[in-house]
């Protein structure tokens, strides 16, 4: 295991041990309204700070994305991107489905290194560019299943901008036609975790942030999965929309975006 990704394990777990001595203890005066729609607590925060603190120790030179704080700029060329609590809704219900997500870009642009972590189940999900995916130390891929009727696929409902509902509903339907069920978890980096060691088949979702799938992106492709945006394109950071799946899955997925999303591309 690389420094940079006992890094990452280290801020994830860190993390992680924060969310859970507040998880089910939150009042309806901790958590505050950044916009529309779109919540944020003092765990986040909390959460992000501790990340920083840890990447910023190990590795003073490199740059750090972070959904509360921002960018701060580094002089390496390589960018951690975090998400200090994907699934901040879910985590102010007190529903047990958040992860933290930490992700390494490197000079080139390129994922590096990959933690996804869920405390209450105690999941770390890790990946090192060209050296596979893994779950609890134990390899994870992509699942096998290709019959249509047995198929189960995770999506991100859209919440704050509505534009686009309607295409989104009919794909949706069609989805839906097409195989065995949908879930709708509340946090996209669990939903490619979970693609990546076969919980699921596949994931759409349009409208996400490099925080919210950096991590996941490459869990999915090194556990043997593709992912791309709608259009199809392989470097995600160009639209903000993921398709991933299995190399059954994520071609018939594709489709269906970009059939049902062509006005959005």
């Amino acid at each position: 295991m690389s420094k940079e990704l006992e890094t990452a394990v280290q801020a994830a777990k860190e993390a992680g041990g924060i969310t859970l001595e507040k998880f089910g203890f939150l009042s309806e005066t901790d958590a505050h309204l950044k916009e529309y729609k779109d919540f944020v607590t003092e765990v986040d925060r909390a959460c992000e700070r501790r990340i920083a603190e840890i990447i910023s120790a190990a590795f003073p030179e490199d740059g750090l994305l972070g959904e509360e704080e921002g960018m701060a700029a580094g002089r390496s060329g390589r960018t951690w991107i975090v998400d200090p609590l994907d699934g901040t809704l879910n985590f102010i219900h007190a529903f047990p489905v958040f992860s933290i997500s930490i992700a390494l870009r490197d000079e080139t642009g390129s994922l590096a290194v990959a933690v996804v972590y869920q405390p209450v189940l105690n999941e770390l999900f890790t990946a090192e560019k060209g050296q596979g995916a893994f779950l609890n130390s134990r390899r994870i891929h992509v699942s096998s299943r290709t019959d249509p009727g047995h198929l189960l696929i995770a999506t991100g409902i859209p919440f704050k901008e509505y534009h686009y509902l309607d295409a989104y509903v009919s794909m949706l339907k069609d989805v839906a036609r097409g195989s065995a069920g949908i879930r709708r978890a509340g946090s996209a980096a669990l939903d490619l975790a979970y693609t990546a060691c076969g919980r699921f088949d596949a994931f759409w979702e349009y409208k996400l942030f490099p925080w919210d799938f950096s991590a996941g992106v490459l869990l999915v492709r090194e556990a043997g999965g593709a992912v791309t945006g709608f259009s199809g394109n392989e470097d995600v950071y160009a639209h903000h929309s993921i398709v991933a799946g299995t190399p059954h899955t994520h071609p018939l997925l594709l489709a269906k975006a970009g059939e049902h999303f062509r006005e959005h591309l």
